[in-house]
């Protein structure tokens, strides 16, 4: 076959600061540059979904027609000029046909400027152009926030089963024996779904641990026979529209077995719902219980700030964590990484050995939030590029831009000039620190430091600071999430959750004044 391949990934948080711009694509912010052509075909050895694919499909003999491949980190909305360029150019290739089959590596939780449904859109785009014929198959993040659409519009839709996403490349490889699968057998596939009526945190996705863990393992003992495929996405809890939320499908021959397959997760979802909440530390317990942790360990303990989180909308950029660090007066302490060009600029400028004032970030308009002002010694100074040696994105090269090490009291702050969450320890390093000599490390993520840092962690605290991103889905102000769906695990559903702010049963039109439409 004739495979057209293409990327367009996004996780948006509707409630977070900055958007997500052309430039954000280009710089990848995290995820590996933009790149066309030929140049897509140089992923096959990263992990990601689209090299998994490109490297099954090769060994099959199957011929590669890329187009794009475009990511970036995840904040508010994608502009609506940058999500018209990369679509578009994705369409504009596919209406010029010579191909067999398609292929796209997508999220599946962007939300444009313009579009709730980014990925359905752009689905829909595609099947406009190539008719209902043309296999079609997708692979999505595990956080992805599946719609009815994208279900409807491609022949067959694959997820993640890790978070941390060490097994992305594998996806892809999975999407490829599914398109084999389609183009060869004469036996249609069934496909069935089921909504999970919850909101999930997103700390609690984390699938090392349970009840993440024993999910997945169910997931994976039931594809089997008939059975050709199961996915179960837990959904981004951080994007305003009626269709957020958990999903589980499958596909299959047998419909009976198929559908036994699915209700047999989804009562398990149903059953174990109290085990997806989460408990959260404040920044001085996190800070108190650490310092107690690493009284005697030979290992850093690890303190999560989790709403400040790049990978799920923040800015990387909040400074409650670091106020902690100091006003407890911890020693041997880093924090990593901190996104503030200005300060990095000033850094370079002054050099290694100088003591510089500064205020530095703290300007997420969040409330409890501001910029630390203080002398700061310059410490280490770099340009920012290194390897991914961790497990996620192995193999890949990393750009944060003019990176500086600032050091105040106890504590020292890896600032980058490039926004991108912190996936492993060469994040540290690439800004003079060895993580492995601390004491207590505070990390910008939420559960991918995960697969490089805890093994090598004494513990891993989880801090609620002041950030954009809430790590409980119910302290979030909705407006148009689907009225049956319950804010958090074991919580009141958006409708009940409505009346109670306003005291008295409204529709979603009368509390927010939308269209039916809309909702």
């Amino acid at each position: 076959m004739k495979i057209l391949i293409a990327g367009f990934q996004h996780e948006t948080n509707t409630f977070a600061p900055t958007k997500a711009s052309y430039q954000s694509f280009v710089q990848g912010e995290g995820f590996p540059p933009l790149t066309r052509g030929a140049g897509v075909l140089n992923l096959r050895d990263v992990n990601v979904p689209i090299g998994g694919f490109i490297k099954a499909v090769e060994a099959a003999g199957h011929e590669l027609i890329p187009v794009i491949w475009a990511g970036a980190s995840a904040s508010a909305y994608v502009t609506e000029d940058a999500y018209e360029r990369i679509a578009g150019e994705i369409v504009d290739t596919v209406r010029a046909g010579g191909f067999d089959a398609i292929y796209l590596d997508l999220h599946g939780a962007m939300v444009a400027e313009h579009i709730d449904d980014g990925e359905g859109e752009l689905l829909a785009r595609v099947r406009g152009v190539v008719g209902d014929e043309m296999p079609l198959v997708v692979s999505l993040d595990l956080h992805a926030n599946v719609t009815d659409r994208m279900l409807q519009l491609a022949d067959a839709i694959v997820a993640y089963r890790t978070y941390p996403h060490v097994d992305m490349a594998e996806t892809g490889e999975r999407a490829a024996a599914l398109l084999e699968r389609l183009t060869q057998d004469r036996r249609p596939l069934k496909r069935v779904s089921r909504r999970i009526p919850f909101l999930i945190p997103v700390n609690a996705m984390c699938t090392l641990v349970e009840p993440a863990l024993g999910v997945y393992d169910m997931l994976a003992s039931l594809e089997a026979g008939t059975v050709a495929s199961l996915s179960f996405a837990p959904g981004f809890p951080a994007a305003d529209f009626p269709e957020c939320g958990p999903v589980i499908w499958g596909y299959g021959y047998d419909e009976d077995a198929l559908v036994k397959a699915i209700d047999e997760l989804h009562a398990r979802m149903l059953a174990d719902e109290a085990q997806w909440e989460v408990r959260f530390l404040s920044p001085d317990e996190a800070v108190n219980e650490a310092s107690r942790l690493a009284q005697h360990a030979d290992k850093p303990v690890i303190i999560a700030d989790t709403q400040d989180n790049p990978g799920v909308g923040g800015d990387s950029n909040t400074m409650g964590m670091v106020r902690a660090l100091l006003r407890h007066r911890v020693q041997d302490a880093a924090v990593g990484v901190i996104w503030d060009a200005q300060a990095a600029a000033a850094a370079h400028r002054a050099g290694v050995g100088a003591r510089i004032e500064l205020a530095l970030a703290g300007r997420s308009g969040v409330p409890g939030d501001a910029p630390l002002q203080g002398v700061f010694e310059v410490e280490h100074l770099s340009d920012g590029r290194f390897r991914f040696d961790g497990p996620m994105m192995n193999g890949m090269q990393g750009d944060l831009g003019p990176v500086a090490c600032l050091r105040i009291d106890g504590v020292r702050i890896v600032v980058s000039t490039i926004k991108m969450q912190i996936f492993e320890r060469n994040f540290f390093r690439v800004g003079g620190v060895e993580p492995e000599r601390m004491k207590v490390l505070v990390v910008k993520s939420s559960v991918h430091f995960r697969a490089d840092f805890q093994a090598g962690a004494r513990a891993v605290l989880v801090a609620k600071a002041p950030g954009p991103m809430a790590a409980d889905p119910a302290d979030l102000p909705w407006r148009r999430l689907d009225e049956h769906m319950r804010v958090r695990p074991m919580g009141l559903t958006f409708g009940e959750f409505a009346v109670r702010e306003t005291g008295e049963r409204k529709t979603e039109r009368d509390l927010f004044g939308i269209s039916a439409a809309q909702a």
